[in-house]
């Protein structure tokens, strides 16, 4: 077992929390705001979970340090943080588990090697319902050392950790990933809109979608999203926002047209101006005709 440390205690930092130590890793938690770490503490245990006042306590002594932070800002200004520079054992291997972006990965994995420290670039492929069943897919990238050294750690909650490629691979792989997810999203979201308008119910166009060419394991797990609007929130349309902000800029610098993409990130923006950015992704479904026309 090892000595690890997680910075960002969300909905994906906690649930993968809990599986680390279930599986009996020693584990250290920071979270930017208190109180998703006391309730997990209180949760768990005080002898199964250590709270961390500060990022640079939490990897402290730290084996593997997992970070599951909101974006790739907040994950570079914490981990090149002076403090966790300095805190951060040599040899140690720092994870990224967000959706940084590529230049947020290539930064990180330059500036922790000149400290002496490894850097895997690895995002993750499905929600916290695929960390509690352990079935997460990480598309890991760096050093192979580093990404064999953590992957004991990581496969407390991922059914595979492939190795893509070098630094910044990782997150390549993610955009294209959450390109498919997310103008799917757009694409279902349009179906059921199409069939409520022609008075076919929203459940039994989502039941024909399930059972057809279209029903995709997506498709499969965002039924109660899609049907029951007071399901919990798994993705919000804000991460939504930020994950084809990403894709888009990245396909336009590499001179890669994503028209598809485009339009799917217009319709997100749409629903966040109409005030449903911390709503479930599943919920463009329910974006008034008015305001995506």
């Amino acid at each position: 077992m090892a000595d690890v440390a997680v910075l960002g205690a969300g909905r994906m930092g906690a649930a993968m929390v809990r599986r680390l130590v279930d599986a009996g890793h020693v584990v250290s938690v920071w979270n930017r705001t208190p109180g998703p770490v006391a309730l997990l503490v209180e949760e768990l245990g005080p002898d199964r979970l250590r709270a961390a006042r500060t990022p640079a306590e939490a990897v402290t002594g730290a084996e593997v340090v997992l970070s599951m932070l909101a974006d790739g800002q907040v994950t570079r200004t914490v981990l090149l943080d002076t403090s966790v520079v300095a805190a951060l054992s040599p040899g140690s291997v720092v994870v990224d588990l967000g959706t940084s972006g590529v230049a947020a990965a290539e930064v990180l994995g330059r500036e922790l090697s000149r400290a002496g420290v490894r850097f895997v670039d690895a995002p993750v492929s499905g929600s916290v319902p695929a960390v509690a069943a352990g079935t997460l897919l990480v598309m890991a990238s760096g050093d192979s050392d580093a990404v064999g050294r953590a992957e004991p750690v990581l496969s407390a909650f991922a059914r595979r950790v492939m190795h893509v490629g070098d630094v910044g691979a990782g997150q390549v792989m993610k955009l294209a990933v959450n390109l498919v997810v997310h103008d799917l999203n757009a694409a279902v979201s349009e179906a059921l809109r199409l069939a409520e308008s022609s008075s076919v119910s929203r459940e039994d166009a989502y039941a024909v979608l399930q059972e057809s060419v279209v029903g995709a394991p997506f498709v499969q797990y965002k039924r109660s999203a899609f049907l029951d609007p007071a399901t919990p929130v798994a993705m919000s349309l804000a991460l939504v926002e930020k994950d084809l902000r990403l894709i888009t800029e990245h396909a336009r610098a590499h001179g890669e047209p994503a028209p598809v993409t485009e339009q799917a990130l217009v319709s997100v923006r749409r629903a966040m101006e109409a005030g449903m950015g911390e709503r479930d992704m599943a919920d463009l479904s329910r974006l008034a005709p008015a305001q995506d026309t």
